[in-house]
């Protein structure tokens, strides 16, 4: 059995918001078995493997960490996915401000996600990570085109709509979709996992070095934007 299977039954269990008392009713077994195949004990059949995909309504391959895709559609497999943050001492050729760069806004990322994936909202997960996919197309695609000998056709998003703003519009509306989702979240499910200092100090000790930094000097730049128009 896959060694995600464990993790995304358990995952999905709790995005479906039902406890394990119910989810194992539901699948005609006991609640320690479910225990079991959650924490990755006991492997189960493939019986029990069909009930569940009909129970989360996914698919076999996405249920067996096969694909990221939860109808079963091969878009990419996990172990193909670069993952640049587990190489240690990469110095990205060179450039040690690179290198720093990176690990803050890594380490970030990865605590937001965490703390996203911990509310359950799948909105909201969904809604940040297409706001900083545009972030991270608009710095690609500005250094891209900079260069006139690449392919600017490259790009799907005509040159015309993407420097009248078409991006940023985009970027605007997920984080709207952000706001509704976390809003609705609240409403329904109560309140998000803990964020103060001392919490984020506490239950992330290494991540939250980097985004207690990223935040702290983003604010610092933008206030400076704010004092100078008062200056005028």
């Amino acid at each position: 059995m896959s060694p995600e299977f464990s993790r995304t039954l358990s995952l999905l269990r709790q995005e479906k918001g039902v406890s394990q008392r119910k989810a194992a009713s539901a699948l005609g077994i006991s609640q320690a078995l479910l225990s079991h195949y959650e924490n990755g004990i006991r492997e189960p059949g493939l019986a029990f493997v069909g009930r569940a995909c009909d129970y989360y309504g996914v698919s076999a391959d996405f249920l067996l960490g096969r694909t990221l895709s939860r109808d079963g559609t091969t878009i990419i497999e996990p172990e193909e996915l670069y993952d640049i943050s587990s190489e240690k001492d990469n110095s990205l050729k060179g450039s040690v401000l690179a290198m720093l760069s990176k690990k803050l806004l890594v380490n970030s990322v990865a605590l937001l996600f965490d703390l996203l994936g911990k509310s359950g909202s799948r909105g909201a997960i969904r809604a940040a990570s297409d706001y900083l996919s545009t972030a991270l197309y608009q710095v690609y695609r500005q250094f891209y085109q900079i260069n006139p000998a690449n392919n600017p056709d490259f790009f799907s998003m005509p040159p015309r709509q993407f420097q009248t703003g078409l991006a940023d519009a985009d970027m605007k509306c997920s984080q709207a979709e952000l706001a509704d989702a976390l809003a609705v979240h609240m409403k329904e499910k109560g309140p998000l996992p803990e964020m103060s200092h001392e919490a984020l100090t506490q239950n992330y000790p290494v991540l939250y070095q980097s985004l207690y930094q990223v935040i702290h000097t983003t604010g610092e730049r933008v206030n400076r934007i704010y004092d100078s128009r008062k200056e005028k």
